[in-house]
């Protein structure tokens, strides 16, 4: 039996997780849900997402039944990771930036944090700078704007016009940054556009990262073939679902089908979930995905 992942982000930021996991795990059956109903997750409060996000999981997990839970999106990772995990029977594999191979690759040590606002300025950043980072000069820059233009560029196709006069006083001020962490899991959609802009600029993500750590995880729970055997298969459906009132997500629609066979497109009915607890709905900013670096 084809075995099934699902990916949850608040909107269409997580697809970059599932293309890579697309490439490096077939066959698998992928589910994506966006809890666009939430969108954005920035202008929340850290209690009302980790509730938000657990409902939206659990609901996904019941309704979908796959045998991994990707959380693609940084924020949510790090606010609900120990609350998934304590209450789900399946794997829950989260996100975080990529500043431990940033650093072992910088050679200069001089690295930058692109992020959301509200990521630059946790303390598990902190946390992930000290424990792989210590030697290198770690600059961070929050961004929202990159966020909304992801969505919009995914949807229309138009270049950002904005980028360049956004980020680059940035990079005007410290000119000795050779790599950049995309710390969120939208910017990745942007990549092609980022590196017309500064080619000289290593760009890097936790896309591979978590294709390569949900690979694992897969063969440990299922006794599954090797990835290598797994990529000789057919590659399995796809489906999204959402959780707004809309009904047509055209963007992630057009997205998906360019990866294979979308089979289903339909909003995620959410009721209310039994198992929170008090201390359920909250996570831990100090406990990372080790599998994501």
């Amino acid at each position: 039996m084809t075995q099934s992942v699902l990916f949850f982000d608040s909107g269409v930021g997580g697809l970059s997780v599932l293309q890579q996991v697309r490439l490096h795990s077939q066959p698998l059956n992928l589910r994506y849900v966006m809890d666009d109903a939430a969108f954005p997750y920035g202008t929340k409060s850290d209690d009302e997402l980790a509730h938000r996000v657990l409902q939206v999981c659990l609901n996904a997990v019941n309704q979908l039944a796959p045998d991994v839970l990707v959380i693609a999106c940084n924020t949510a990772s790090t606010l609900t990771l120990p609350a998934l995990r304590q209450i789900l029977d399946i794997p829950v594999v989260g996100v975080v930036p990529a500043i431990k191979p940033a650093a072992k690759l910088a050679q200069q040590g001089h690295i930058g944090l692109l992020a959301t606002p509200a990521t630059v300025e946790r303390l598990y950043i902190n946390d992930l700078i000290q424990d792989f980072a210590e030697h290198c000069k770690v600059d961070r820059f929050g961004s929202s704007e990159l966020v909304y233009w992801a969505e919009d560029f995914l949807l229309n196709g138009d270049p950002v016009t904005g980028l360049k006069d956004h980020l680059q006083p940035w990079f005007d001020q410290f000119p000795q940054m050779s790599h950049v962490v995309l710390g969120c899991t939208h910017f990745p959609l942007l990549k092609p556009q980022l590196h017309q802009h500064w080619p000289h600029i290593h760009w890097i993500d936790s896309g591979e990262a978590i294709a390569r750590r949900v690979a694992v995880v897969l063969e440990q729970e299922q006794g599954q073939l090797s990835t290598t055997q797994c990529n000789s298969g057919p590659p399995g459906s796809i489906s999204l679902h959402w959780t707004s009132e809309q009904k047509q997500q055209i963007a992630a629609q057009q997205f998906l089908q360019q990866l294979g066979d979308l089979t289903e497109a339909s909003q995620l009915h959410l009721a209310e979930i039994d198992r929170l607890s008090p201390d359920a709905s909250r996570g831990a900013d100090n406990n990372p995905e080790p599998g994501s670096e």
